[in-house]
C-alpha cells in the first residue's frame, strides 16, 4: 500500500507535524487533540507535569503507540508515520533515547560507537568484521562531540552515569539519524554535567532535529530554545522559557508546585 501524502507541499513544510492527534487508554486520554510543528534543524524542549502527554507523545513519533485519530506526518508531510511500525520509523530516520542509558556495558566505547553506525546490519553481524579507516573517522568525529574522546578503550561499564548518557546521545547520532527524541537527558546528573550535556545538545542541534523532554528548568533555560508546555494530553502554551515561566495558567498546573 502506498503510504506516501499526495501534494505533501499543501500540508506542511514542518519536519515534523502533529495534528489534532489523541490518544486514549482504558477512558484515560493520553493526548487530546495534540498538534505540534517542528521546523526542520529545530530543536524544541517540552515540559510539563507528569502525566501531560509527553512520554505518549513520543510513543506515538516512534510507531510504539497507534493514534486513535489525528495526523502524524514525517518530512515535509511525505511520510504518514501511524501506518508505520517502530523499525521502519527508525529506518526513517528517527531515533529515541530514553531516560535510562542503555549501553553494551562490556564493550568498549568505541566498539559501542561501531556497533551503532548506520550501515549494512548483515555485516555488522558478522563477528570477523572490522572497522574501516571511514568508520573509524566517524567514530572519532562523534567521540569529540560527545566529550568521550580520552575513553576510547573503556567499558562502557565502568563510565560514570552522565558519561553513559553522553555514550548513548553519541549512538545515537552513529545512526545518523534526521530526528532525535530525548528523554530527560539530565536525570541524575551533576550540575557540571548538566552544562556539559547542554552544551553537547546545541552542538548536535546544529545538524540534526532535536525534540528535549525535560523537567530541569534550569537545563531548559540553558538550551535556549523554543519550548512547548504540555498539560492534560494538549497543548497549554508555547514560547521562550520567559514566556512559558510567567504564563498564569502554566504557573498553576507547573511551576507553581
Amino acid at each position: 500500500m502506498d503510504t506516501t501524502v499526495t501534494n505533501p507541499h499543501e500540508v506542511t513544510q514542518s519536519l515534523l507535524y502533529l495534528d489534532g492527534v489523541s490518544v486514549s487508554f482504558d477512558g484515560f486520554r493520553a493526548l487530546n487533540n495534540l498538534s505540534l510543528e517542528l521546523a526542520p534543524g529545530e530543536m524544541r524542549a517540552i515540559i510539563g507535569p507528569n502525566g501531560a502527554g509527553k512520554t505518549t507523545m513520543m510513543d506515538v513519533i516512534t510507531g510504539k503507540t497507534r493514534p486513535d485519530s489525528g495526523e502524524v506526518l514525517f518530512d515535509k508531510g511525505s511520510v504518514d508515520l501511524t501506518t508505520k511500525d517502530e523499525a521502519a520509523i527508525a529506518e526513517l530516520g528517527i531515533g529515541r533515547k530514553f531516560q535510562k542509558p542503555t549501553v553494551f556495558e562490556n564493550h568498549t566505547v568505541e566498539d559501542n560507537i561501531l556497533l551503532s553506525l548506520k550501515d549494512d546490519r548483515s555485516v555488522r553481524g558478522n563477528l570477523m568484521w572490522y572497522a574501516n579507516s571511514g568508520d573509524s573517522d566517524r567514530i572519532g568525529e562523534i567521540l569529540k562531540t560527545i566529550g568521550l574522546t580520552a575513553h576510547g578503550k573503556r567499558l562502557a561499564g565502568s563510565l560514570s552515569h552522565g558519561q553513559k548518557q553522553w555514550l548513548e546521545i553519541g549512538m545515537l547520532i552513529a545512526q545518523d539519524p534526521k530526528l532525535l527524541l530525548v528523554d530527560e537527558p539530565v536525570a541524575g546528573m551533576t550540575d557540571a554535567e548538566s552544562m556539559t550535556t547542554a552544551d553537547l545538545l546545541k552542538d548536535i542541534a546544529k545538524d540534526h532535529t532535536v525534540i528535549v523532554v525535560e523537567h530541569d528548568m534550569e537545563f531548559v533555560r540553558r538550551l535556549g530554545v523554543k519550548v512547548t508546555v504540555l498539560h492534560e494530553g494538549s497543548v497549554l502554551a508555547e514560547g521562550s522559557i520567559d514566556e512559558v515561566s510567567a504564563n498564569e495558567r502554566v504557573v498553576e498546573v507547573y511551576l507553581g508546585r
